[in-house]
């Protein structure tokens, strides 16, 4: 028996594929700098949700979204010729919010800190 579930095994090529796709081979500017954190698949192995960070403000999300959206038949008959599955599934890009959340986190931590030191 397999360590884990054939959807995670799925997922994390998937993942490794879009990465290379991202950076050898997509010219669109709104992608190049997008980084593709994570891949989670359903368990019957339909749908792809693919997490995404890039840096910048609500105007650079809005702008990467949209490339995917542009080149997302490109991007699913790549992915679908290097793993070769009976079934492709249907990829849906989503922008991963954690790096967002621990930004603040960390900003919050560091202005807690900067408050109980008596030496600032």
């Amino acid at each position: 028996m397999k360590p884990y579930p054939r959807s995670e095994r799925v997922g994390i090529k998937i993942q490794a594929v879009l990465s290379e796709l991202i950076h050898k081979k997509i010219q669109d500017p709104r992608v190049e700098l997008a980084t593709i954190s994570s891949v989670q698949v359903t368990s019957d192995l339909k749908l792809a949700y693919v997490y995404f960070s890039v840096f910048g403000g609500e105007d650079r999300i809005k702008e990467a979204a949209e490339g995917f959206r542009s080149c997302h038949g490109f991007i699913k008959r790549h992915v679908a010729s290097k793993l070769q599955l009976r079934y492709m599934p249907e990829l849906k890009f989503l922008h991963d919010k954690s790096f967002d959340h621990g930004s603040k986190i960390d900003a919050l931590l560091r202005s807690v800190s900067k408050e109980s030191d008596p030496e600032e």
